[in-house]
């Protein structure tokens, strides 16, 4: 296996860049998005672009996310990764801080140089009202290039991070190439629902507010091979 997250992305797309890699669902709002490959990636250099060009992070400089499992969350957390940056959840001083538009009170605790805040809605659709001191992710993000050269080696959490991704897709049957139906609720660490299984290079149908009654359908029109426990 690769010794950095960037790397394990990578390869986990390279052999078909088209196919489906993160299908989201949200059973309270009727939301479906399906991300291949390719837009991922995209999705990720913005990112990456974001954090490195205009806030002039470097390696190992902190960001702090508050999102939830969400399409939007493995962007910001994959290009986070990307420019080898450290990916922290406990309230501090960091240089970025991600929140969803939900947890600004949490995010009140957090002492950050840049914030941006994610509507996470429908579409991608920007924030209606943006929080006073943060900017809207999704709007800033698509201001910057479609591709980012990540530099070699692993980030300063990448080892202990795709070490338990290893260890978790053990542990939850994730076999090469599935495509696994994962429920949000269950699983809202980005380990399990995330990097667990791009080390496999399997494909992911991640829903929030999981309706049991979907269950069936889904697992026939999206092709699913396995749930986790």
């Amino acid at each position: 296996m690769a010794d950095n997250i960037a790397r394990v992305f990578a390869d986990a797309i390279a052999t078909d860049p088209t196919r489906p890699l993160l299908t989201w669902y949200d059973d309270a709002s009727g939301d479906r998005t399906e991300l291949s490959g390719a837009t991922l990636a995209n999705w990720v250099a913005k990112t990456a672009n974001l954090l490195v060009d205009e806030v002039a992070l470097a390696l190992g400089d902190p960001v702090g996310v508050l999102l939830p499992p969400h399409w939007q969350t493995a962007a910001a957390l994959l290009g986070c990764w990307s420019a080898k940056l450290s990916v922290v959840d406990t309230p501090g001083d960091v240089d970025v801080l991600f929140a969803a538009a939900d947890r600004l009170d949490e995010a009140q605790s957090w002492s950050a140089g840049e914030r941006y805040a994610f509507g996470l809605s429908p579409l991608a659709a920007p924030l209606q009202q943006v929080p006073p001191r943060f900017a809207d992710y999704v709007v800033e993000v698509r201001r910057h290039g479609d591709h980012f050269a990540p530099q070699p080696g692993p980030g300063p959490t990448d080892g202990p991070l795709l070490a338990r991704a290893e260890a978790r897709a053990a542990e939850l049957g994730i076999e090469p190439g599935a495509r696994i139906l994962i429920d949000a609720a269950r699983y809202p660490d980005p380990v399990d629902w995330l990097l667990a299984p791009l080390t496999r290079a399997a494909t992911v149908v991640l829903c929030a507010n999981l309706d049991p009654a979907t269950i069936p359908a889904r697992l026939a029109t999206e092709k699913v091979t396995h749930t986790l426990p």
